[in-house]
């Protein structure tokens, strides 16, 4: 059984090559409203600049000296991606949709640290410094962020315009074009605020996929998208680990 799965995965993978273009505009559509559930794999894409919520293996030279946060432009970029997931000892699954108010964590994919904040200053502004800290079970409030649906919305969908506010610290997921000369030349430095500001809106989850039920990638600013290795890939693999235990 796991090697048959493990050779579909290797067809898919090699396989499966979509362009935008192969996507009809019913299917774009469809795509918008979708909510977004604990399990959703996204990227959050700051409102003014456009760029996206980004992390890497590169630690700060100040302040925590913990894993640097930044804003990246670079639309396909798989460091932009992040897991949904719930608070410690909660009752949620996955699947479950997330309401407004409500306290999530956002894990890096590739590095499966958490989205953290503390009292150190940002690195270019002062402002609260915004870090990836711990992974799996390393893990505490200063990982906590409360989604807030701005325009009345009392369910997180996708391309809905959001705040988080750190729960530690009240600070708000913040950026602007502020931009680093060194850690990450050209990307911009993201922080924390604790009074809301245009600067600090979150307003699409392109990117987005499930692990439960079907799977969907939306990339880029416009309405395309696509079905990505990446998807394929990250899925099957995980799911493969899960038969082998």
């Amino acid at each position: 059984m796991a090697f048959s799965f493990f050779a579909l995965t290797l067809f898919l993978y090699l396989g499966l090559d979509l362009d935008q273009s192969s996507l009809s505009p019913a299917s774009a559509a469809a795509s918008e409203g979708v909510e977004v559930t604990y399990g959703s794999v996204l990227k959050l894409m700051h409102e003014r600049t456009k760029y996206r919520l980004h992390s890497h293996d590169v630690p700060y030279g100040s302040g925590s000296g913990q894993q640097s946060v930044t804003g990246f432009s670079t639309v396909d970029d798989s460091n932009s991606y992040w897991i949904v997931k719930p608070v410690l000892d909660s009752s949620e699954k996955q699947g479950d949709i997330i309401n407004s108010g409500t306290l999530i964590r956002l894990q890096h994919m590739r590095t499966r640290k958490w989205l953290h904040s503390h009292l150190h200053a940002s690195p270019i502004s002062g402002n609260l410094e915004v870090s990836c800290f711990g992974g799996g079970d390393e893990s505490d409030t200063g990982d906590y962020w409360r989604v807030e649906i701005e325009g009345g919305g009392k369910t997180w969908k996708q391309d809905q315009r959001i705040r988080l506010q750190h729960l530690d610290t009240g600070g708000y997921l913040h950026s602007h074009d502020k931009k680093y000369q060194r850690i990450a030349g050209g990307q911009q430095e993201v922080c924390g605020v604790r009074d809301k500001r245009p600067d600090n809106v979150w307003p699409k989850t392109d990117g987005r996929r499930q692990f439960s039920g079907a799977m969907s990638l939306k990339e880029g600013g416009g309405g395309g998208g696509a079905l990505s290795q990446l998807t394929i890939w990250y899925f099957c693999t995980t799911y493969y680990h899960w038969l082998m235990i």
